[in-house]
């Protein structure tokens, strides 16, 4: 399958556009939306968000990701990355270098292309339609990257969990880029100086009281039960959070 995770939004019609593309290219192949409100020009934030989701999806699955602040720069390569037989199409920019970092410390295979095949038409502005959608749909195809292989351009120093906010869903629940495996089971969150107390789930806490969880992705997420974290936290995309042992 094609997964398909871009900063686009789901109103406009870049999405539809880039899957016109995947049904033309890959037309027996599936392709799932994953998320298409990442974090806005945030590569940072995006990638530990994606490194958290992506696991979900089969081995040989091709993730089309695309939150490209830069597009355009000439200096910015296109690539196609091999993490343990799952592909990353997109920019090399930091969107994929969280994932990597973490497999290359697992000692897990990492293998990385730069795309240097063009089309005739490519716009300035839609990379991800003229250029990551084909190279997609031809690895789906089980046809390898129209490039060259490289050293994977990343730093490893961006495997470590980030203290911050990195989502805000539909709720107001806000998640982190903490991973729950990276702390002690009893250990919470603390938002300046404010303690909130850790739960298993919504039920457990009172209606409108505050807490942090494990989410179903291995996060560690901010709630309010039947309320919005976010709001009543004042908490915003970028706010910093710590370890409370």
């Amino acid at each position: 399958m094609i997964v398909l995770f871009t900063d686009f939004g789901n109103d406009g019609p870049y999405v539809g556009q880039m899957k016109a593309v995947l049904a033309q290219q890959a037309s027996e192949t599936p392709v799932i939306d994953l998320l298409h409100n990442a974090p806005r020009f945030n590569v940072r934030a995006s990638a530990h968000l994606l490194a958290a989701y992506i696991s979900a999806f089969p081995a040989d699955s091709v993730l089309l990701g695309v939150v490209d602040p830069g597009v355009g720069d000439p200096q910015r390569k296109a690539v196609a990355i091999n993490i343990t037989g799952r592909w990353y199409v997109g920019p090399a920019n930091g969107l994929f270098d969280v994932l990597a970092a973490r497999a290359m410390a697992a000692q897990e295979k990492v293998t990385c292309w730069e795309i240097t095949w063009s089309p005739e038409n490519l716009s300035n502005s839609f990379h991800g339609r003229d250029l990551f959608a084909p190279v997609a749909a031809r690895l789906a195809r089980g046809e390898m990257p129209p490039g060259v292989q490289i050293d994977w351009p990343g730093s490893v120093a961006v495997a470590n969990d980030l203290l911050e906010v990195i989502f805000i869903d539909h709720y107001g629940n806000v998640i982190t880029g903490v991973r729950a495996s990276n702390i002690a089971s009893t250990a919470s969150l603390k938002v300046d100086e404010r303690i909130i107390m850790r739960a298993n789930t919504f039920c457990d806490v009172p209606v409108r009281q505050a807490f942090c969880y494990e989410n179903a992705n291995g996060l560690m997420e901010i709630a309010v039960n039947q309320g919005n974290a976010a709001r009543g936290l004042g908490l915003a995309m970028g706010s910093c959070v710590a370890i409370h042992e």
